[in-house]
C-alpha cells in the first residue's frame, strides 16, 4: 500500500495517494488504466480459486488431489501476486528503497520454498485487497476535493453589439463584456448582475447548499449554477483571475505540503524496510546456527512471519489518508487548505489577528455625512471626491463613486496614483485633487486643514486647499462575535485587531465583534511589525498565530503570519495567493470549522500511530515465539491497515456532521 514519497519510490501514477489532479490522477495513459481495470478481476479469479482449493485442503482427500491442490493454490498466488512480484523486481532493478512489495513478495516466495502454498496464495490476495479498498478510500477523499474541478464552465454567453448571444470560450471574455446566463447554466466568470434576478448555486464553490438570491448590483461568482432565471452579467475580471482559478491554484498546492507526521513517516519508512528484511535474515539464519537442534524450516518460517508483520502499510497509508480527508472535509465546506501542513498547524492557533474591512465588517460602505470646508457645496465635495476615487477598486471608493450619482469622464483625469494605506492623489481638470486620510493631507501640505479632522471619514483636499471630509459607514459581519466566542472555546487565547482604519472605528468592531485588543492606523508595514511581535509572544508560549484578511495591502501579513487565512469570496488575487487557507464563502465562523477538522485529524491519525504500533510489536513479540501463524501476521498487517483506512475515512463524516454549527 503506498503513499506520497513513502518507502516504495514508486514512480508517478502507480502512488496511492499520488496528487489528486495529475494527468495520472485524472485518467492516466491507456496501458495503465487497462492494468488498472484488470487488477480486481484478477484478485477475484484468485480468491475463486484459492476458496475450492482450501476447502479441498481442509477434508481428506485420495492420493492424485494433493497436486492438484497445490497447483490450484500456485495458480491463485500467480492470478493475485504476479503484478506485486514484478512491482519488487522492476523497483529493485531501478535501485529503489525496498518497499512493502517486496516484504510481501519475498514472504509469499520464501512460503512456497517451504511447501506454505495456502499461505503463499494468502499472502497476495489480502495484501492487494487491501490496496484495493485503501485505493476506494482515497478516491473518496479525492473525490471531494476534485469536484471541485468539475465546476469549470466549459462556455460563455457573450453578448454582441445587436444583443445577440454568441457561445464562446469563457477565457476569451474581458473585464466589462456582457454575457448572458440561462437557466441551469454555470456562470462562466466573475460579475455583477446588470439585469434579471434569479438564485444562484454556490455549493461547489463555498459548501453552502442553500441557493443564493441575486438581483441587480449583485456579486456572482464563476462556477455558481444559475437557477430558474435569466440574468446579464457584467464580467469583472478575466476566467484566469476568477475565484473558479484560484480554487483550481490552491486545490493543486495542497496536494504538495506534507504535514510533520507525514514527512517523518516518508524519512521513517526507508530506513525501516532494509532494517526489517536484515532482520528478518537474522532470525531465519541464527539461532539453527546458535541453537543446538534448531529447525532451519521452523526459523524461515518465524522469519516470514516477521516479515508480513513488520509491512508498514498501516502507517504509511493511515497517516497522508487522513490528512488528505481533512483537506477533502474542509473542501466540501467551502474551505481550502493548501497542504497537510497547514491542516496540521491550525490546531495549534493561540492568537488570531484580524484585518477590519471585508474581514470582520462586511466592507460595505455608505456616504453617511457631508461635512464641507467654506465655499464648497455638498455635490462640488463628492464630485471631486468620486473623482479621485475613479480608478480605485477599494470598497470605500465604489460607495463614493455611488453616492455622487453623476456621469464621470475618465479623460478629465490626467494622473492617478494610489497611495497605499494612505489614499488616493489624481490630476482632476488640471487640479491635484487628495482623498484618503489626514495623513496623507498633511504629508501634502494642504492648507486650511481643521485642528481635529473628523476621524471616521475620507478627507478632500482640492488644488492644496482643504475641501471637506466625508463620513463613511461599514456594518460588523452579522456572525463576527459568534465566531470570536468560538475561537476562544476551540483554544484560542487572544485575539487581536489589525487595521489602517481610525481609532475610533477600529475600538467600535473590536467591541462589537467580541476581540481583546485593536491597533488602528497602520500602514502595511506596521501591520507586519505588529505581528512579528505577536509571532514572538505566540511562539514563546508554544503555539501558532494566524491572520485573517482579504486586501491586497493585507498579502505581507497573510505571508509573514504562521497561517495566512483569506476570506476568498471577496478577497483580493493577491490576498488569496499569499495565504494558506481560503474561506470561499466570507464567512468568519469557518475558521474555527477549520480547527476543528485540524483537531479531529490529528486526533484521528495519532490513533492509527498507535494502532498500527501497538499492533506489529504485540505481533512481532509472539511470532518469534512461535504463537503466531502467518494468518495471524496478515491480520497484523492487511487486518490493521483496514481498520487504519476505516477510522481515517471518519474524518469526511465528522466534518458533514459539524457543517451545521459553523454557518451565518
Amino acid at each position: 500500500m503506498n503513499s506520497p514519497g513513502c518507502c516504495s519510490g514508486c514512480a508517478p501514477g502507480e502512488c496511492g495517494l499520488q496528487p489528486p489532479f495529475s494527468a495520472q490522477a485524472a485518467g492516466g495513459d491507456g496501458a495503465q488504466s487497462r492494468r488498472k481495470e484488470r487488477g480486481p478481476v484478477l484478485l477475484i479469479s484468485a480468491a475463486a480459486i484459492f476458496l475450492p482449493a482450501l476447502l479441498l485442503r481442509l477434508v481428506r482427500y485420495s492420493a492424485p488431489l494433493p497436486f492438484l491442490v497445490e497447483s490450484l493454490f500456485l495458480l491463485s498466488f500467480a492470478l493475485s501476486g504476479a503484478g506485486t512480484v514484478w512491482k519488487a523486481l522492476r523497483d529493485l532493478g531501478r535501485g529503489l528503497p525496498l518497499n512493502e512489495h517486496f516484504l510481501m513478495s519475498l514472504a509469499a516466495v520464501g512460503a512456497i520454498t517451504i511447501g506454505e502454498y495456502p499461505e503463499a496464495a494468502a499472502i497476495m490476495i489480502l495484501f492487494n485487497t487491501g490496496e484495493l479498498l485503501e485505493t476506494a478510500a482515497v478516491n473518496r477523499s479525492r473525490r471531494s476535493i476534485a469536484a471541485l474541478l468539475e465546476t469549470k464552465p466549459d462556455y460563455a454567453n457573450l453578448l454582441r453589439a445587436g444583443g445577440a448571444a454568441e457561445r464562446v470560450d469563457p477565457e476569451d471574455v474581458s473585464p466589462g463584456d456582457l454575457i448572458l446566463v440561462r437557466p441551469g447554466e454555470k456562470i462562466a466568470l466573475d460579475g455583477t448582475v446588470v439585469s434579471g434576478d434569479s438564485s444562484v448555486n454556490n455549493a461547489a464553490l463555498t459548501g453552502e447548499a442553500l441557493p443564493q438570491s441575486v438581483y441587480p448590483g449583485d456579486a456572482v461568482l464563476a462556477g455558481a449554477v444559475n437557477g430558474p432565471g435569466l440574468l446579464q452579467v457584467r464580467v469583472e475580471r478575466p476566467f484566469s483571475r476568477s475565484s473558479l482559478a484560484q480554487i483550481y491554484r490552491l486545490v493543486r498546492e495542497s496536494a504538495v505540503r506534507k504535514a510533520p507526521p507525514e514527512r517523518f513517516m516518508t524519512a521513517f519508512a526507508r530506513r525501516y524496510t532494509p532494517a526489517v528484511v536484515t532482520g528478518a535474515l537474522l532470525l531465519a539464519l541464527l539461532p539453527p546456527l546458535l541453537i543446538p537442534d534448531a529447525s532451519f524450516r521452523t526459523w524461515l518460517y518465524r522469519a516470514l512471519i516477521f516479515l508480513v508483520i513488520s509491512c508498514p502499510c498501516a502507517l504509511v497509508i493511515s497517516i497522508p489518508l487522513g490528512y488528505l480527508a481533512g483537506i477533502a472535509g474542509a473542501a466540501r465546506q467551502g474551505i481550502l487548505v493548501k497542504g497537510g501542513s497547514y491542516l496540521e498547524a491550525l490546531r495549534k492557533v493561540k492568537t488570531v489577528a484580524f484585518d477590519k474591512t471585508g474581514t470582520i465588517t462586511e466592507g460595505v460602505f455608505r456616504v453617511k455625512g457631508v461635512e464641507t470646508a467654506p465655499g464648497v457645496s455638498a455635490r462640488e465635495l463628492l464630485e471631486w471626491a468620486a473623482y479621485a476615487e475613479a480608478h480605485s477598486s477599494h470598497p470605500i471608493a465604489r460607495s463614493i463613486r455611488e453616492a455622487y450619482l453623476g456621469k464621470l469622464h475618465p479623460g478629465e483625469i490626467s494622473l492617478y496614483e494610489e497611495i497605499g494605506g494612505l489614499g488616493v492623489k489624481a490630476k482632476v481638470r488640471g487640479k491635484i485633487v487628495l482623498a484618503g486620510s489626514p495623513q496623507l493631507l498633511l504629508r501634502e501640505k494642504v492648507e486650511n486643514m481643521p485642528p481635529v479632522p473628523v476621524e471616521r471619514a475620507v478627507h478632500v483636499a482640492v488644488g492644496g486647499n482643504y475641501a471637506g471630509s466625508l463620513v463613511m459607514g461599514d456594518r460588523v459581519r452579522p456572525g463576527a462575535a459568534r465566531a470570536v466566542r468560538q475561537l476562544k472555546e476551540l483554544g484560542v487565547r487572544r485575539t487581536v485587531l489589525l487595521t489602517g482604519d481610525h481609532g475610533a472605528a477600529a475600538q467600535e468592531a473590536a467591541a462589537r465583534s467580541g476581540i481583546d485588543l485593536a491597533y488602528a492606523s497602520l500602514m502595511p508595514e506596521e501591520k507586519v511589525a505588529h505581528l512579528e511581535t505577536l509571532l514572538q509572544e505566540t511562539a514563546s508560549a508554544g503555539g501558532r498565530l494566524a491572520y485573517v484578511g482579504d486586501g491586497i495591502n493585507d498579502a505581507p501579513a497573510l505571508s509573514r503570519a504562521d497561517i495566512g487565512i483569506a476570506m476568498g469570496g471577496a478577497g483580493s488575487d493577491a490576498a488569496i495567493e499569499a495565504a494558506d487557507v481560503a474561506i470561499m464563502d466570507d464567512q468568519l465562523l469557518k475558521i474555527a470549522a477549520a480547527m476543528h477538522i485540524s483537531a479531529f485529524t490529528h486526533r484521528v491519525v495519532l490513533q492509527n500511530i498507535v494502532l498500527a504500533l501497538g499492533v506489529k510489536v504485540l505481533f512481532l513479540a509472539a511470532g518469534a515465539l512461535g504463537a503466531v501463524t502467518i494468518w495471524g501476521a496478515l491480520f497484523a498487517d492487511v487486518g490493521v491497515a483496514l481498520l487504519a483506512i476505516a477510522n481515517a475515512a471518519r474524518i469526511l463524516g465528522a466534518a458533514s456532521r459539524k457543517q451545521h454549527l459553523y454557518r451565518e
